[in-house]
């Protein structure tokens, strides 16, 4: 019993602890709530694959201070978004906006799928619709018939 809590205790104590520091953390816990969702969203310009809310980073600390001030406010949550990747461009988001600017990022699989497909069934249609080789002459298919017995 003490092996599986100790084990249950050391995996616990694995579990990333957010990089928010106590003197961030807003007083409302409504206010709170909306910059945490907001932090989770936004990218760590210098970890790169952290949210804001993860990163220890000094520039993700500048930023979550920024989305809280911006809550406090008064902004909604479209606002501070929207001023945030103003200020750094939309890599800053962890998961980009579907936009004018992003139309052939997002439609390239789709529209190199569809092209192998076309390549594939083109190419098929091909090689059954030619045939190949010369028709067998008297001879050739009398030996062929002697062979099979016909």
């Amino acid at each position: 019993m003490r092996r599986t809590l100790l084990a249950v205790l050391l995996f616990l104590s694995a579990v990333p602890a957010f990089a928010v520091n106590p003197d961030e953390i807003l007083a409302d816990p409504a206010l709170e709530l909306r910059a945490r969702n907001l932090s989770a969203q936004l990218r760590c310009m210098v970890c790169q694959n952290q949210s804001i809310d993860d990163s220890n980073a000094e520039l993700a600390r500048d930023l979550r201070l920024l989305v809280r001030q911006r809550i406090r406010d008064g902004d909604s949550d479209e606002q501070v978004i929207d001023y945030v990747v103003s200020r750094y461009g939309e890599f800053v988001l962890l998961k980009p906006r579907f936009s004018a600017k992003t139309y052939i990022l997002w439609a390239t699989p789709l529209i190199l799928l569809a092209l192998g497909a076309t390549a594939m069934v083109v190419y098929a249609r091909g090689r059954t619709a030619k045939p190949t080789g010369r028709k067998l002459s008297a001879e050739e298919q009398a030996a062929l018939d002697r062979l099979l017995g016909k």
